[in-house]
């Protein structure tokens, strides 16, 4: 019985492997084209343009109100009934991790601009900078790095929606487990070592953003 586990053991390894690059290329790529989306509807919530403002909230609340499942679906299934054409499997990941991130990332970035100091932009403004370059200049590096940990936060939330994209047979860290018991039966054996690897990339992951936290707080 011992000798069978450790054989499941070693030959799913090649499976998940496999998956697991899919895993981390989808989420890069995602998280990559998110924070442009964050970036730019988290600005547009800081707008005094009350058309900008609305079209930045609606986007924000859809898609954090809305499981990302339900998105996953609605862009490879339902997008292409309007577009015309279909979606490969893959690129409907990367945008939905992209607009799924883009909107939680786009609080980060209201939330991290919003806590600088109001004196900053005054200093900014005082020495003949334009509000642009104000924020070009003073805000946006201070509140980058108050971003970082929730950024960090948010690759780990996203690393883990990946295994979702199973439902659309992406051959991510997951679905590869569910191919390999599928014709192994070893669930158990699989199973296991799915949850391993992503252990593997996340608790790390936490532990860097710990630290990271720690030091950006002295």
């Amino acid at each position: 019985m011992d000798a069978f586990m450790e054989t499941h053991y070693m030959r799913v390894m090649p499976f998940l492997l496999e998956g697991l690059v899919y895993t981390l290329i989808i989420t890069g790529v995602g998280l990559f084209f998110g924070f442009i989306l964050g970036a730019i509807f988290g600005l547009a919530r800081l707008s005094k343009s009350k058309i900008i403002y609305g079209i930045a909230t609606i986007y924000v609340e859809v898609l954090r109100g809305t499981p990302i499942l339900a998105q996953i679906l609605f862009i490879y299934f339902g997008l292409p009934d309007v577009l015309g054409f279909n979606i490969d499997k893959i690129t409907a990941s990367i945008i939905a991790i992209a607009v799924n991130a883009g909107a939680y990332i786009a609080e980060i970035v209201r939330g991290a601009v919003y806590s600088i100091d109001k004196g900053q932009s005054e200093a900014g403004r005082s020495i003949g900078l334009t509000r642009g370059q104000t924020m070009r200049y003073i805000i946006w590096p201070q509140a980058f790095k108050r971003m970082i940990p929730p950024l960090g936060n948010q690759f780990v939330i996203s690393l883990k929606d990946t295994s979702l994209f199973s439902v659309i047979a992406v051959g991510e860290l997951t679905y590869m487990g569910q191919q390999y018991y599928g014709l192994t039966f070893a669930a158990f054996e699989a199973l296991t070592m799915v949850c391993l690897l992503y252990l593997a990339i996340t608790v790390p992951a936490s532990i860097y953003l710990r630290r990271v936290e720690r030091r950006l707080d002295v």
